[in-house]
């Protein structure tokens, strides 16, 4: 009936189920069926927000849709860019839970609430 507060929620396993996955050139080459020099192009152009915080540059896997980059997502880390966002905070902010969205906002870009997201990405100025 009480619940010992020292004991950890039974959620470790749930953390490690929103760990994001992440996606390196070779991934990205493999999954997209594009040249090393696309992809590098893809990633300056924004269309593929990357960081080299863990290493070689990775793109997490959720800014893909059917093997394909996101198209909204390009418009959404540019507006965060604008604001001041390093690439590291804008991914940081596109994969995490956001509670305006009531989910990540990579996920309300695949629901088609493009408009609500980059809202939100303005109110994080």
């Amino acid at each position: 009936m009480t619940q010992d507060p020292v004991t950890p929620a039974p959620t470790t396993q749930d953390a490690s189920a929103h760990e994001p996955e992440w996606l390196t050139v070779p991934d990205l080459v493999a999954l997209l069926g594009e040249p090393v020099g696309r992809i590098h192009r893809l990633i300056e152009e924004h269309r593929l927000p990357a960081t080299r915080r863990n290493g070689p540059v990775q793109v997490p896997a959720a800014v893909l849709r059917d093997g394909e980059p996101m198209s909204e997502v390009r418009g959404t880390l540019l507006v965060l860019l604008d604001l001041g966002f390093t690439e590291d905070e804008a991914i940081d902010w596109l994969i995490g839970d956001d509670d305006a969205l009531g989910t990540t906002p990579t996920e309300a870009l695949r629901q088609g609430r493009k408009a609500e997201v980059r809202r939100a990405a303005q109110l994080q100025g």
